[in-house]
């Protein structure tokens, strides 16, 4: 999607979930490092291009404070806002 159909990247709700229970539902205001610092950090690592994914970590109170870890056979789909879903199998 283009950046300009996007609007505001520090302002889109972000959800996950894990075999359809929800786990995460926040939004990206509540990010440390913003969307343009992280890129900006990034950039001077490596070269971006079209199309990359960048992970950015998850909020508090997940994973492994619950005691709970992805295992073999669980489905994982990430949602941000006006952007879309990234699902991935867990193999």
């Amino acid at each position: 999607m283009p950046a300009d159909e996007v609007g505001d990247p520090q302002s889109l709700a972000i959800k996950l979930w894990v075999n359809d229970a929800l786990k995460q539902d926040s939004n990206t205001s509540r990010m440390i490092f913003t969307t343009a610092e992280q890129i900006a950090h990034l950039s001077t690592r490596i070269t971006l291009y079209p199309g990359d994914v960048v992970l950015t970590g998850t909020p508090s109170g997940v994973g492994a404070e619950r005691g709970e870890f992805l295992k073999r056979g669980d489905t994982v789909k990430a949602t941000i806002e006006k952007i879309g879903d990234l699902i991935t199998p867990i193999v």
